[in-house]
């Protein structure tokens, strides 16, 4: 995902505007790893590969690249610790465990809502 200057912030942000930095934030939180990221790490701590093993099918470009945004916008807590092999465990900050929160109800919403929202694409 492009990273776009971050222009200061006017009297209100505004996600849609189209230069107000929220949007970027809620693209990295709504994107289509950002979202599972947040669901898979709430309450608990990986590693990249099991990480990637909990997605499932993204590869590790991918990962590592929207794990980045969302480290660079205080979401997620990379900790890397000096042992051979590498050991690098993702987690959620407090900022990020709250927006978890509310994707989390959004998944819910999802699977709950599924066989409703699935009988609507077999009628259209």
């Amino acid at each position: 995902m492009k990273d776009y200057p971050v222009p200061p912030l006017g009297p209100k942000p505004d996600v849609l505007h189209p230069l107000c930095p929220s949007r970027q934030v809620l693209q990295h939180l709504t994107s289509r790893w950002g979202a599972l990221i947040l669901v898979a790490l709430q309450g608990r701590t990986l590693r990249f590969s099991q990480l990637r093993r909990a997605l499932g099918d993204v590869s590790e470009r991918m990962l590592a690249q929207t794990l980045q945004g969302l480290e660079a916008d205080g979401m997620v807590l990379r900790v890397a610790h000096d042992v051979v092999p590498p050991h690098v465990d993702y987690s959620l900050t407090e900022i990020g465990a709250e927006a978890a929160v509310l994707v989390n109800g959004l998944a819910k919403w999802v699977e709950r809502r599924l066989p409703d929202i699935l009988g609507n694409r077999k009628d259209a």
